[in-house]
C-alpha cells in the first residue's frame, strides 16, 4: 500500500495559514523560511512553495 504524496501549494507570501480543509485541523499559521523556501504544515504536510520572484515580507 503506498501512500498519497502530501499537497503541494505555491503562494506569493511568506505567512500562510493551514486548516487542512473541510473539518481538517485547527488553523495554523505558517512562516516561509527564506533560506528554504518552503513550509510544511505540522498537522497534515501540506507543503508551501513561495513562487519564484516572490518577496520576502509580502
Amino acid at each position: 500500500m503506498s501512500l498519497a504524496a502530501p499537497e503541494t501549494e505555491t503562494v506569493s507570501e511568506t505567512r500562510v495559514a493551514c486548516d487542512g480543509g473541510a473539518g481538517g485541523h485547527p488553523r495554523v499559521w505558517l512562516s516561509i523560511p527564506a533560506d528554504k523556501g518552503w513550509v510544511e504544515c505540522p498537522y497534515c504536510d501540506k507543503r508551501y512553495v513561495l513562487a519564484e520572484g516572490a518577496k520576502a515580507g509580502h
